[in-house]
């Protein structure tokens, strides 16, 4: 397909004109006109730019991208590197952040409440967000934090009583941390997110509800691959995830 149909299908599925966001969505490097091969990978690293360019990819679509609000906007040291490979491979970068956290069906929170079994209720927060719901059987926090370790394949902190009972949840990937007091309006049992900060604990003990932090990277690698999946379904073009481990 032409890149300029990517463009603006992107744009439209995920409706990007209507968020209020840190840094450009859709196109942000632009490359070769057609597109056949997309890699999908949470950040814009050089480590999946190189796995990109071994897979023979068009395209690379992330979540986290670059030309961040209030970063140094010369194109020095790593950004140079990592803008060098695009170039020099005529290789097109989409990025899509608060888009893909938020849409209904390919989104971060919509993608990470299948991989968990969240049954999803209503939004809440900035933009609207964060997704809140119940979990889809009988579970503590303690049984929620061993479901978690195992779908994502990393152990989870967890602020609160191991022994209580979740009938309510809210939840936002990434470093949405900040949301926890909305959480609490919310009236739910527990919130889970990417990060966690310091004052984060002591609200968390103060509200009575309890917080999970499951990472950054882990509970945002669900929603730009089903993107991927979407776009291969759709398009008849191929696609491949490629995770680069994170820690955080």
């Amino acid at each position: 397909m032409q890149r300029t149909e990517l463009d603006a299908y992107l744009d439209q599925y995920l409706e990007v004109a209507r968020f209020r966001d840190y840094c450009p969505n859709g196109l942000q490097v632009e490359g070769r006109a057609s597109v056949a091969r997309i890699v999908t990978g949470v950040t814009a690293s050089v480590e999946l730019l190189k796995a990109a360019i071994e897979a023979e990819a068009d395209a690379v679509l992330v979540h986290h991208g670059y030309f961040w609000r209030g970063e140094d906007a010369r194109i020095v040291g790593i950004r140079r590197s990592r803008i060098a490979l695009l170039l020099e491979h005529d290789l097109n970068l989409y990025a899509f952040h608060l888009p893909l956290d938020a849409h209904p069906e390919v989104g971060n929170n919509a993608a990470l409440a299948r991989t968990l079994g969240f049954t999803i209720s209503g939004r809440f927060g900035e933009q609207d967000l964060g997704l809140y719901g119940a979990p889809d059987d009988d579970v503590t926090l303690g049984a929620l934090a061993a479901r978690i370790e195992e779908r994502l394949e990393r152990v989870p902190l967890v602020i609160g009583d191991a022994a209580r009972p979740v009938r309510r949840i809210a939840w936002c990937t990434g470093a949405a941390q900040g949301y926890l007091e909305d959480a609490v309006r919310l009236g739910v049992d527990a919130y889970l997110s990417g990060e966690i900060s310091e004052q984060t604990v002591h609200l968390a003990r103060e509200s009575g509800v309890a917080f999970i932090a499951a990472g950054h990277h882990a509970t945002e690698r669900y929603g730009i691959q089903a993107l991927g999946n979407h776009l291969a379904q759709r398009f008849g073009i191929e696609h491949r995830f490629v995770d680069v481990p994170n820690p955080v």
